[in-house]
């Protein structure tokens, strides 16, 4: 699992002070940050591999400013040349947000997608997700 603390900031918030519900998938990306380097340095996009083939999000409870926000990403499944990840927003010990995002793995020269590499498979297998984990973990931090 990789974890990322997030800070609100105040112009992420909406009408009546909470979290607007478009922030939530920026910060699922931001806390997708250490998973990038598995594929190679993040910040090379010439060798970028990792395209969003589709995500979704689901919201369970609201996010306010200005308590800080924990993002918590895990490898949900892993394909040939595709993977998910498990995401999850925690503020104040409880699980607000949940998300699943597929990406692809494409040949930056040709475009084309190809399979993972072992080197890869066996990195994301690292931090592959647990259902019953994650949930104890979002009654475990305050």
């Amino acid at each position: 699992m990789f974890e990322t603390i997030i800070h609100p900031r105040v112009s992420e918030t909406d009408a009546v002070g909470h979290i607007n519900n478009t922030v939530v998938p920026v910060w699922f990306e931001a806390g997708r940050r250490d998973f990038f380097a598995i594929f190679g340095p993040p910040e090379d996009f010439s060798q970028w591999r990792m395209i969003v083939a589709g995500f979704t999000v689901n919201f369970e409870h609201e996010l306010t400013y200005p308590a800080p926000v924990t993002v918590r990403t895990w490898v949900e499944r892993v394909g040939n040349s595709s993977l998910t990840l498990h995401e999850e927003l925690h503020q104040h010990g409880t699980r607000c947000a949940t998300g699943r995002t597929t990406y692809v793995n494409v040949n930056p020269a040709t475009k084309r997608s190809e399979p993972l590499s072992d080197a890869v498979r066996l990195e994301l297998a690292r931090h592959q997700f647990d259902g019953d984990h994650a949930q104890h973990e979002s009654t475990a931090h305050p």
